[in-house]
């Protein structure tokens, strides 16, 4: 049981360390393996198209929020890959 602890201790620490990038319409967020923002980025182009439209603010906060589930949906499937061996060695069955 030392092992597996031992094993999802170290899973841990990579994924902190891990970033994971999504884009989406010009809006970039990066996460860690753990979920947590790192950082956001807006495009000039989408930036200009936002600025002054009477729907721009709208647009800019809808295209974040889908690049932020991007970018954890990505996390969680880089999460789970990591930690395939230790569940399959505790005999989880998984989806």
């Amino acid at each position: 049981m030392y092992a597996l602890q031992k094993q999802t201790k170290a899973i841990k620490k990579d994924l902190k360390n891990t970033h994971i990038e999504a884009e989406v319409d010009g809006v970039q967020v990066v996460v860690t393996g753990e979920q947590e923002f790192v950082t956001s980025t807006i495009s000039d182009d989408l930036w200009n198209e936002v600025i002054g439209a009477p729907y721009g603010k709208k647009k800019l906060a809808e295209t974040f929020v889908k690049a932020s589930n991007k970018a954890m949906k990505k996390a969680q499937e880089i999460a789970a890959g990591k930690m395939k061996g230790v569940w399959e060695q505790l005999g989880v069955a998984q989806k």
